[in-house]
């Protein structure tokens, strides 16, 4: 094997440079970045700004561009951040040679975020130089210095945002009530931190207006295309209802004092997603938390004309309090709006079951009614119910504690759950002996799938006992609702009350000799 021949080529440029007696000046910027919007950090966003503009201007061989700012952003990512994603532009683009900023942590508290962007300015020439850290980006040690340092940022950050969790969920169980209050109608913050919320007269005007106008018939979405025609601002300030809104503020415990918190959680720190809370986390429900804006009786009432409306689907259309409330007596069906006489003066409106000529013939032999026909009769029946109050209501009481008594569903309930924990444990023992002793897979397959199938026959059994439980306690309620209602009437009516209809009637029958079988939220059926 021949000798290796290593043969040196003698560098040809010259390490020797003519020196240049113009210096062209470095472009540099500053960011300056505060993370929340309070008061108490507004002196420190404007030292940062000032500061950064003298320190860039003490460099002889620096040339001033600008402070690039975002005020009350989070730096956990740069999606949202205008004033960072304008400075990256303009630096992408050959306006910018040096960023000069306080600190990693200023800059970006996600490592991935942080490095990407480093990375880009660098394959620009541009340079970024952490002060606090004395680092310079395209020096040789900047990248392994940046990504510790970026690691150690986002750390921080996961250690705030889990230090943050807790104490809300501290407050939480603690009971304390905080609101948006900027996005939210009818209350205000109290005067000091921990006060409850105290509430705004004029906005609790307008709150109440929402509930009553539901309660008379109306859609959220009729409500709404109301509010933005008479020009009333939505709770963010914006001059456009949407029926999304509406139904939110029907369906906010806040407004009858009481407070369900943690309705939603953060579950990645980094991106601040948030996910419905399905039984994930706690939650806390706390009654009389503060002042109610609706009366609970009326706030339970109105949830439940939330679920029979839901539940009819488009057979309500909220034209009318008498939709979806008549029912024909022949075939079930549903009474509907009706014109007659269209064109001439004797155009009249009635109700009639909307199944009757729906094949071309008279399917049905209920008659058709009139709104005063209707009127009258439920003006007759309720007041019956008001000229013997006292014995009705003791008679709604009996009702109440014999058809919502819980006490057999509830041992039920109890036992379900021992047995399931039971065979809970027989599967998690099952699995185990499987995975650290050789067995006859069939075998523990065949064991397996016996347990789950009782797991999940018992599970269905103890959901079917749940929803049974839950339907008696919303009787209680209704009857309840019921019982507040003839109880706080004082006098016959003398003049048909759209609300009280709403929340007293379920259904109106109508029978083949016109006839009307009120049947109210109690249970009680009374001929009209």
């Amino acid at each position: 094997m021949s000798a290796r021949n290593v043969t040196v080529i003698p560098a040809t440029k010259s390490s020797i440079r003519r020196i240049n007696p113009i210096v062209n000046k470095r472009r540099v910027a500053g960011y300056a970045r505060v993370s929340t919007d309070k008061d108490e950090q507004f002196t420190s966003y404007e030292a940062q700004v000032d500061y950064y503009t003298q320190f860039i201007k003490s460099h002889a061989d620096w040339e001033f561009v600008k402070v690039y700012t975002d005020e009350g952003i989070s730096g956990l990512g740069t999606r949202k951040r205008d004033g960072f994603n304008e400075m990256i532009q303009d630096a992408l683009s050959g306006a910018l040679d040096l960023i000069v900023t306080k600190s990693v942590s200023r800059f970006a508290r996600n490592t991935v975020d942080s490095l990407v962007t480093i990375r880009k300015l660098k394959e620009k020439g541009v340079e970024v130089y952490f002060e606090k850290e004395n680092i310079y980006s395209l020096d040789g040690k900047g990248e392994l210095l940046l990504t510790i340092m970026s690691s150690l940022a986002q750390e921080e950050s996961r250690s705030i945002s889990e230090n943050v969790t807790w104490g809300q969920r501290k407050r939480f169980s603690d009971g304390k009530v905080s609101l948006p209050y900027k996005q939210f109608l009818g209350y205000e913050r109290g005067e000091n931190k921990d006060d409850p919320p105290v509430v705004n007269p004029e906005q609790a005007v307008i709150v109440r207006r929402i509930y009553r106008t539901f309660m008379e018939g109306k859609t959220a979405g009729a409500i709404a295309k109301e509010f933005t025609a008479e020009g009333i601002p939505t709770p963010a300030g914006k001059s456009k209802w949407q029926a999304s809104t509406i139904n939110s503020i029907l369906q906010n415990e806040k407004y009858r004092g009481s407070a369900l918190l943690q309705k939603c959680f953060t579950t990645d720190f980094l991106t601040k997603k948030q996910k419905i809370n399905k039984g994930e986390v706690p939650q806390y429900y706390i009654e009389h938390s503060h002042e109610a804006i609706i009366d609970p009786m009326e706030w339970d009432a109105v949830q439940e004309e939330i679920r029979r409306r839901k539940q009819i689907g488009r057979a309500y259309s909220g034209t009318s309090v008498f939709s979806a409330k008549l029912v024909c007596g022949d075939c079930g069906g549903w009474y509907g709006h009706k014109t007659w006489h269209s064109t001439d003066k004797y155009r009249t409106t009635v109700w009639r079951c909307n199944q009757k000529y729906s094949d071309g013939k008279c399917r049905c032999g209920t008659p058709a009614i009139t709104e005063e026909e209707i009127k009258i009769k439920f003006l007759k029946v309720f007041n019956s119910i008001i000229s013997s109050k006292k014995p009705y209501v003791s008679s709604c009481l009996i009702a109440k504690k014999a058809i919502t008594d819980t006490t057999e569903i509830d041992t039920e309930m109890n036992n379900l759950l021992c047995e399931m924990e039971v065979v809970a444990g027989l599967t998690k023992k099952c699995i185990e002996e499987n995975s650290t002793t050789a067995q006859n897979q069939e075998e523990y397959t065949a064991r397996y799938n016996g347990y789950v199938d009782i797991y999940e026959t018992l599970k269905t059994r103890y959901d079917g006992l749940a929803a049974e439980r839950e339907n008696k306690q919303k009787k209680a309620k209704a009857i309840d609702r019921f019982i507040h209602t003839v109880k706080s009437r004082e006098g016959l009516l003398t003049e048909f009350d759209a609300r009280l209809w709403l929340t007293t009637v379920e259904k109106v029958t109508i029978t083949d000799d016109g006839k009307m079988l009120f049947r109210f939220f109690d249970g009680t059926e009374i001929c009209g």
